[in-house]
């Protein structure tokens, strides 16, 4: 179940961590995220080390549809109402100017980029439409309102951002790592104040960053309640048709449509993770009643941290962590978000001044209704008097048929069947 990424790129090698290092600068986690902090620091002559557990791109990077935009949904008109005008115009040119940088940096890396507008679109609810292309006008980006779209449906309506791009992540990812001291297979075992211990040495850096997706280190920044995991699934089909942009549902329960080559990707089916959704199935549906004549070339399934109001947290770890970063929480929307991580993280470290810095801070207020569905998922998934558990805080783990894996409800870690770890927080095996 390899993405068409994994399957049509050359992976690089590096060897594992043995011995000791001193380094300005250690990032933790080689997926999109981790990569570009490196690799920006790397051109601002810091000295830095990245530590992967397992091989670079390896998680969500690899599984990623690959979309590069500003557009995250219909997300402007709430932003407005949390953050007001001024916040979500911050949130906008945040995103533009790291949609700037890609397309500056893959002018000079044969990673198939792609220019291609975005569409957001509703099913049967014009009002979203409406109220988000308000939001943008207020705001003052340029969006428009198209109503007749290359969808196999009839829709109310989209919102159409200009000048967005799609490409190929791991053919982009693999080229900016050279260059980089990067060790695979390197899992942090323990983490100190300056310092990471791994099975074979440790490494001592003024200042660390924390970028495997869902943070492991619970005793700062409280993410086991600011967020939660969603699954997300992803047929290749050949024979179908070029839909000529990049389409998402206004609803998370919806459809994306984006065209790779020959190849259209058709997503959705998603649930919260360790909960029930339609998976492969229902977009085996859909393929079946919109491309009768399509054939299945790829399938895979990705993983997304969902913040509290969905808007990453990026800069310090927690408020008494001195010398520690973070970068997580970045939705469905880890392309983007990753340059606009990397763009805010070394500001901080070489500290410089960064106009998003405060908007995207883990330090924000977490007053907000999800906090309180949170907290109470997870009580009931610890007080659930059932086997296995999950090693991260010892939740109750729910069989996915689909995957044929264990997860975790509470907050998102997976184990296969045997009881490898997939995915974190989690950062053992799991208990059989």
């Amino acid at each position: 179940m390899n993405s068409v990424w994994i399957e049509t790129a050359t992976r690089p090698h590096f060897k594992c961590l043995r011995g000791d290092l001193n380094t300005d600068v250690l990032v933790i986690g080689g997926g999109m995220a981790g990569l570009l902090c490196a690799y920006q620091l790397r051109v601002a002559g810091v000295d830095c080390v990245l530590l992967e557990a397992d091989r670079i791109c390896g998680g969500v990077t690899g599984n990623t549809t690959a979309k590069i935009t500003s557009q995250h949904g219909a997300i402007y008109h709430k932003l407005m109402r949390r953050y007001g005008v001024e916040g979500a115009r911050q949130y906008l040119s945040a995103n533009e100017n790291a949609l700037a940088k890609y397309r500056a940096l893959c002018a000079d890396i044969d990673c198939d980029f792609q220019e291609k507008d975005a569409f957001v679109y509703s099913v049967n609810d014009p009002r979203v439409i409406e109220k988000e292309l308000w939001a943008l006008d207020v705001i003052g980006y340029p969006a428009t309102y198209e109503k007749e779209l290359s969808l196999p449906f009839s829709t109310s309506g989209a919102v159409r951002f200009p000048r967005q791009a799609q490409f190929h992540p791991l053919k982009f990812a693999y080229a900016i790592s050279k260059g980089i001291r990067i060790f695979e297979n390197t899992k942090v075992l323990e983490l100190a104040p300056h310092t990471a211990t791994t099975a074979h040495g440790t490494v001592r850096a003024q200042k660390i960053i924390v970028a495997t997706h869902f943070p492991f280190l619970n005793k700062h920044g409280m993410y086991f309640l600011k967020m939660y995991q969603y699954r997300s699934y992803v047929l290749a089909l050949e024979n179908a048709a070029d839909v000529g942009g990049m389409y998402v549902d206004e609803n998370d329960k919806g459809l994306s449509f984006r065209n790779c080559g020959n190849l259209l990707l058709v997503g959705g089916g998603g649930h919260r993770t360790g909960g029930k959704g339609g998976c492969w199935q229902e977009l085996e549906e859909v393929a079946a009643r919109y491309y009768p004549h399509a054939t299945e070339r790829y399938r895979w399934a990705t993983q997304d941290c969902v913040t509290l109001d969905d808007m990453p947290y990026i800069g310090k770890y927690g408020k008494s962590a001195d010398g520690l970063y973070v970068a997580t929480g970045f939705g469905k929307w880890g392309m983007t978000s990753s340059m606009v991580a990397a763009d805010i993280l070394c500001d901080l470290i070489l500290e410089r001044p960064n106009p998003y810095a405060a908007l995207f801070s883990p330090s924000r207020s977490m007053l907000h209704p999800r906090l309180v569905g949170n907290a109470a998922k997870s009580a009931f998934h610890l007080l659930t008097p059932t086997a296995p558990r999950c090693p991260h805080l010892g939740c109750a783990l729910k069989y996915n048929r689909e995957e044929h894996s264990w997860d975790c409800p509470c907050h998102g870690s997976r184990f296969s069947e045997d009881g490898k770890r997939l995915d974190g927080p989690a950062t053992d095996d799991k208990r059989l």
